[in-house]
């Protein structure tokens, strides 16, 4: 008895019939739906095979739109998610070729094509679940970034904002040369008010506490161990006039994005 599969040749690649376009095992692909008025397909071609009547079929693994899984606020248009959905159609349902972009690579290109996707979750069709399950929020409404949508950037922490969420229009954010968000522009108010009330240090030998609490963002990543220079310079001068030590102090916050820096000196006495 002969071998089931025997017959069947394994191809390292598929011209699409019709045409010159050669469709290789890794490539992703367009496969056309059953219902012609759904969009194709989106699906990675894992292997080509060919029968003993010429018939070839490829292996697929599936990406998921958003659409299918339950699109949210931050899923862009061209977003989908790949999947550990298998199936096995005839070469024949192919359509075309297209590119699935990593997200870091889309947000790059100058021009997006029709054929231009991108992919940064990956999607278990069997558990519902998504990998990985936590992403890098921004803004205060702390939503995940989605590529169609603008925002602009604060000069000072380099945090982004959706126009509409800091109470502006997207043409006027277009516009805007320099953008300050409230959180640091209330912060350099107080670091106003708080080098105002150092100009002047008492130096008569009691003993003095003062401190002074910074919000700091560095890329969406947590730090540990930061040194700061610039906004400590002050304390770290009025600390020496007075004979004290200064005490450098870094916490983690809630957020991935936050740190939060607290400096204290104290008089020796």
């Amino acid at each position: 008895m002969a071998k089931m599969g025997a017959s069947r040749k394994e191809l390292n690649s598929y011209t699409i019939k019709g045409t010159n376009k050669v469709v290789r095992v890794q490539d992703r692909v367009l496969i056309r739906p059953l219902d012609e008025s759904r969009p194709p397909h989106v699906a990675c071609v894992e292997k080509f095979e060919k029968d003993n009547k010429n018939n070839v079929k490829v292996h697929l693994r599936w990406y998921y739109r958003p659409e299918e899984v339950g699109r949210r606020k931050f899923h862009g248009v061209k977003e989908l998610f790949l999947s550990n959905h298998y199936e096995v159609h005839s070469a024949q349902t192919i359509e075309g070729k297209c590119m699935v972009h990593s997200f870091n690579d889309y947000t790059s290109l100058e021009n997006v094509g029709d054929k231009d996707y991108f992919c940064r979750f990956k999607y278990n069709a069997f558990t519902k679940a998504f990998t990985p399950n936590r992403v890098v929020v921004y803004c205060k409404c702390e939503m995940p970034y989605n590529p169609d949508e603008l925002m602009v950037q604060c000069e000072d922490c380099e945090d982004w904002y959706h126009p509409a969420c800091v109470s502006m229009s997207d043409e006027e954010a277009k516009k805007i040369e320099n953008f300050i968000c409230s959180e640091c522009s209330s912060h350099d108010d107080e670091k106003t008010s708080q080098d105002e009330f150092r100009s002047s240090p008492r130096v008569d030998g009691e003993v003095m506490t003062h401190s002074i609490n910074a919000r700091f963002v560095f890329n969406g990543v947590a730090t540990q161990g930061l040194e700061v220079v610039d906004a400590s310079h002050s304390i770290q001068t009025l600390a020496q006039q007075c004979g004290g030590e200064v005490e450098l102090g870094v916490a983690v916050g809630v957020k991935m994005e936050e740190v939060a820096v607290a400096m204290s000196y104290e008089q020796c006495g």
